[in-house]
Order: structure tokens, then sequence, then C-alpha cells
């Protein structure tokens, strides 16, 4: 067990690229890879990296986050003089309600941290996919006798503009900083991953409170001012499996590396696990027509169709005569019979009703959001209800709670959108 340390997931986002996936849930808790959630990773990390001690600072929509993590049972975080803890934003003198920022959040959660009186905290963001173990960073950090440490690794040139870049001397010392930039120095990304001597955190965040101009962030605000300062902060480079999936291509692209033959983010090692919250269910089952290739398919499901290059979640029925190809399909939902479900991601709770067919390879631009439903993948929300013989193409949008009542044709082409009648109005 590490002692000495705090580790402290920034677990508020909203997730706003995820379109309907987070309509109604922080993206920490979207499911993901079969049965967990996407931040059960980062909680993993942390234990199996022997840190007890973590706060949660929860902000958006957070009922699904808290009553998942509960006391942390799962992850061995039920425990006295330690644990994890959910922190949210409360109401103090000066009015305040929501965190303002990121090192706002921290700045906000002192009391948490100085009740065990850490050397180093560890800060955290509750919304990627990895397995790291922080020990090696903390002995980096230590081994450079830096005030602060930042994860990184190289990305393409082409998604620079997505992060903080750092420019490096020989050493590793980060020399300069730029947030998510149009027109870059380096590949170098920073992975939102920061180890700080806790004191010097301390005089970091006390000082940013008091500033008017700043936006009480670690990336556009903290970070700058110890580069500007020449403060001692390395980059420490990480060389295994990290992927951010803050958008629909990123979030299906990362479920569909679980299923390659070597998959770059084993669910499987033993000295690694990923632990999670999740009700007891019966193992899966397969009919005797039933033909499942390349998928990962979790417990309580049953399957009489086919199920090809798709990650199925628990308790989905895939009926006779349905398929699922190249999709992820959520908990509980049901494909009916006759269904074809091709390059999609399916909400949980879902029903596909008999005969419809969802994807096809006919991009188009949507009209609700293209920013947010760019490529050929088709997103149905949480609970919704397609009627049967309804066909669907490409890169389309189910909003969550849609019944068979919304839909006003049985053909909707690439790029088109359904929402609940009361909502329609607002879209038109």
């Amino acid at each position: 067990m590490a002692s000495g340390i705090t580790a402290m997931i920034l677990a508020g986002g909203q997730g706003t690229r995820l379109g309907v996936l987070t309509e109604d849930i922080a993206k920490p808790a979207v499911p993901f890879g079969g049965k967990y959630r996407i931040i059960d990773f980062t909680l993993s990390n942390c234990v199996n990296s022997g840190i007890f001690r973590v706060g949660v600072l929860t902000q958006y929509k957070p009922h699904l986050l808290n009553a998942h993590i509960g006391i942390g049972r799962p992850w061995d975080l039920d425990r006295m003089g330690g644990g994890v803890t959910i922190l949210q934003p409360y109401t103090y003198e000066t009015g305040n309600i929501w965190f303002r920022g990121t090192a706002d959040a921290i700045y906000e959660n002192f009391y948490f941290i100085e009740k065990s009186d850490p050397k180093y905290v560890l800060i955290l963001s509750g919304d990627h996919i990895y397995a790291m173990d922080y020990m090696d960073m903390l002995n980096y950090h230590v081994s450079k006798h830096a005030f602060a440490t930042c994860a990184s690794m190289n990305v393409p040139l082409a998604e620079t503009s997505r992060f903080g870049i750092m420019v490096t001397d020989l050493q590793q010392r980060i020399v300069e900083f730029q947030e998510k930039p149009l027109n870059t120095k380096s590949t170098l990304a920073s992975l939102g991953i920061y180890i700080f001597n806790w004191d010097y955190l301390k005089t970091l965040l006390k000082h940013d409170a008091t500033k008017n101009d700043s936006t009480h962030d670690f990336g556009n605000d903290i970070i700058p001012e110890m580069v500007k300062n020449d403060a001692d902060f390395y980059a420490y480079e990480f060389e295994g499996y990290w992927r951010d999936v803050g958008t629909l291509p990123s979030y299906w692209e990362a479920n569909m590396e679980l299923i390659q033959p070597l998959p770059p983010l084993s669910l499987y090692n033993p000295s690694w696990k990923f632990y999670t919250r999740t009700k007891e269910r019966p193992p899966a089952f397969f009919g005797p027509e039933a033909v499942v290739l390349d998928s990962l398919v979790s417990e309580g499901t049953e399957i009489a169709g086919v199920a090809e290059k798709s990650v199925i979640f628990q308790s989905v029925t895939i009926e006779k005569g349905a398929s699922v190809k190249n999709s992820v399909v959520l908990t509980g939902s049901v494909i009916e019979e006759g269904a074809e479900i091709c390059n999609a991601i399916v909400a949980e709770n879902a029903i596909i009703g008999k005969g419809v067919r969802v994807g096809n390879k006919v991009f188009a631009p949507n009209r609700e959001d293209p920013k947010v439903y760019n490529s050929l993948i088709t997103t149905i929300g949480y609970n919704a209800k397609v009627p049967d013989n309804t066909t669907i193409g490409s890169n389309c949008v189910i909003h969550s709670g849609v019944s068979k009542a919304d839909f006003d044709k049985e053909v909707y082409e690439s790029g088109e959108s359904v929402w609940k009648k009361e909502q329609q109005t607002d879209h038109t």
C-alpha cells in the first residue's frame, strides 16, 4: 500500500461529444467494454498501484455515478482510514455552488486532502481508458526532485489540437506548454494525469483562487503559470495503452479494439484486473442456431441469432434471425427477430423491433449536430423503442426514451434524427 499519496479523480464532466450517451449521465458513468463503466479503469489503476485513499469529484448528473461507486467495495476501497469518498459541490460562505474548473474543484476540497496530510497528490481524470501503474510515475517524480510531473505520450500530428501539448528539454523538463494549439511545436500530449508535491500545489491553487481573470483550470491556468515561472515540472512519457473516448467514433473504436486477436488493452491480465460493480447474472446462453464470431459477450446475454465483431453487454437478447455486426450493444437491450444492426451503438434497455434495419455505408452529414455525429456510426439512445420494419441509415441519432409513436415514417435516410414528440418542435 502506497502511503503519503492521495488520489483525486475529476469525474464531473458532461462529455457533450458523446451525444445521447451522456444526455442523462456523466461521462465517467458511460458503460464500456462489455460490463464496465469508464471510471472503473481509473479506480482499478489506483488500487492496482496500491493507492487506497481516493476522492472522486462529481458534478454533472452524478446520481448514477454515485450509486455505482457507493462505498467502493468492488475496488477494495471500503476501508477505515482511507477508501473512496464522493466529493460533490456544496454551498459555502461566498455563495458558489458549482466547481468553476478543474483546479477550483481541487481547491474547494482542501479539507479532504489535508485530513490525510499527504506528501503527494495524484490528480486524475475519470473519463479515460487505460492501464497505468501510478507508482512508476511517482518513482520518476521523486527521482527528478520535481515539484510536479505530468504523464504524457506522443500523439499523431493531426490530433494535437485536442490536447495540451508540451515542449521539453533533454532532461524531460517542460519548458513550454500549449493548450489545444492550432499550430503546434511538439506532439507530446498531456494525458491529464499529474503528481504534485502537496505543499507546492497548495500554494499554486491558493494564488489561482485570488485571480479574477483565471478560469481555474489546470490546462488553461495552472500549468502555463508553472511553465512561465520556470518550475521544476517534468514530463513522464507513458508507453502503455491510453485512450480518450470522448467522441462517439473514439468510443466505438476503443470498444472494437477489445475484440482484436491481440487487443492493445487486455481485460484478462490476472496481475492487473479491472473491477466494477455489477449485478449477479446467469451465464451467457447461445441457442442452437446462434453464430458468434470475434465478439465479447457478457453474462446474462441470450443469443439465438448472429453476433459478429461486436461488444455485447450484460443481459442483451438477440433473437432468432437477428444479427448484430460491428456494433456495441449496452446492457438490457433487445434485438428482436429479423432485425439487422450494423455499425451502431445501442444504449441500455433499447428495444429494436422485428425486421428493423440499422446502418449502411452511405454517409451524410447529421442534420442535428454534425460536430458530434460525424461518422458512419448510428447511435440509439437509452430506453428507445424502434418500431418493427423501420429502416435507419448511417450517422443517425435515435434519442433516448423515444417510443413507436415518435416515428412518423418507416425509412430514415443517413444523417436524420428521431426525438420524442414533445422535443421535435425544438429541432425543426
